[in-house]
């Protein structure tokens, strides 16, 4: 076993506390990666106060990017020494998976949100040896070390910066795979992006780079609608101040193309369904908790074609994603790092409030 210091969410009313901890040798199938940044998601905050029920006590964090220190007997792509970050874990036999749309695999929840093993078993242990939950997709990185697995391990150049990488295994993905792979959308279309956090701006900096001719954001903070006409959007709507459909239609009387909700709010959903042309698009991205419903005019949807669904990962395989976003990013087309702000592992308390107040965009902690 690896002894590890690791936040643990012990309460859901309670900071996380800072634990040694011993994590399990890797198995067959298991990779140990000694972390060197890990992003904050707010999926992360949403599993702490359990919005999203997860076993407690329990280490979260699934936006790692470290280096391979060991593998399995089983693994065949990853090797000791290899730069990864790591992303959603998947099963890779039920029918999503074999269709390559590992983002709704039958066995999601399973493998991301029950904190053990598929077999049951937990990779923690605190000092006394008593089990700590775990494997939060595929990983746990808000600690030291992580084991992952082949599926959800991204192989990256080594000169890839792990520290500006490692957002790129959830958050960063999900906004750009919105666009470029769940809607598809082409040049000389419209999008409009309701929630100017990480997941949006990186959904306005992939519409900029799929040449979309509008782009409009939509958000309640000026400092962040700021950067979003900086990335890419053409038009800005403060939310607080305006009516986003009033605004959205006076600019583009016959709708848009491509409406993507990054709030999972029920209210800003509906704006988003309302914005759109005929045979538009709706992407709902932001999670919200089970249970809550939103309401969509019948005839509106109908008579024009239109398209509401959920988007899960970006619709996105890692694998391939995540090294096309690092080579935009190299050609300068898709500067992601815009939106980091560097915290010690130690501050993860402080970089949770930041994120949650809006203090900071996409807080990455770093590890000695």
């Amino acid at each position: 076993m690896t002894e590890i210091l690791a936040a643990v969410v012990e309460h859901a009313d309670a900071p996380m506390a800072l634990r040694r901890l011993h994590l399990d040798s890797p198995r067959a199938d298991e990779i140990l990666v000694r972390l060197v940044a890990t992003g904050v998601c707010h999926t992360d905050a949403t599993m702490w106060r359990q919005g999203v029920p997860v076993p407690q006590p329990v280490v979260l964090g699934h936006e790692g990017a470290g280096i391979v220190e060991a593998v399995g007997g089983d693994v065949r792509d990853v090797a000791p020494g290899d730069h990864v970050v790591m992303s959603f874990n998947s099963c890779g036999t039920c029918p999503s998976c074999r269709a390559d749309a590992q983002s709704y695999c039958h066995e999601f929840f399973p493998r991301n949100f029950f904190g053990t093993r598929p077999d049951g078993s937990t990779t923690l242990v605190d000092a006394g040896g008593a089990p700590v939950f775990g494997n939060i997709f595929g990983q746990s990185s808000f600690a030291t070390h992580a084991l992952c697995r082949e599926r959800n391990a991204v192989v990256v150049p080594r000169d890839v910066d792990l520290r500006i990488a490692a957002p790129l295994g959830c958050g960063i993905l999900t906004g750009a795979g919105a666009v470029m792979k769940a809607q598809k959308v082409r040049r000389g279309q419209s999008v409009v992006v309701f929630g100017a956090g990480s997941v949006g701006l990186a959904a306005v900096m992939a519409a900029a780079v799929v040449g979309a001719a509008t782009i409009v954001a939509v958000d309640l903070n000026v400092d962040r609608l700021a950067l979003a006409r900086d990335l890419g959007a053409g038009m800005t709507i403060q939310a607080g101040a305006d009516d986003p459909v009033a605004a959205v239609l006076a600019a583009l009387p016959g709708g848009v193309d491509h409406a993507i909700d990054c709030t999972g709010n029920p209210r800003v959903i509906e704006q988003a369904i309302a914005v759109l042309g005929v045979r538009g698009e709706c992407a709902i991205v932001g999670a919200a908790a089970p249970g809550t419903m939103f309401s969509a005019d019948v005839s509106h949807v109908m008579s024009g074609g239109r398209v509401i669904r959920g988007v899960v990962e970006g619709d996105a395989d890692p694998k391939s994603f995540i090294p096309e976003l690092i080579a935009l990013h190299r050609a300068g087309r898709f500067p992601f790092d815009r939106l980091i702000r560097f915290y010690p592992f130690t501050e993860i308390n402080a970089a949770f409030h930041d994120s949650e107040t809006g203090a900071a965009i996409k807080p990455v902690l770093l590890f000695d």
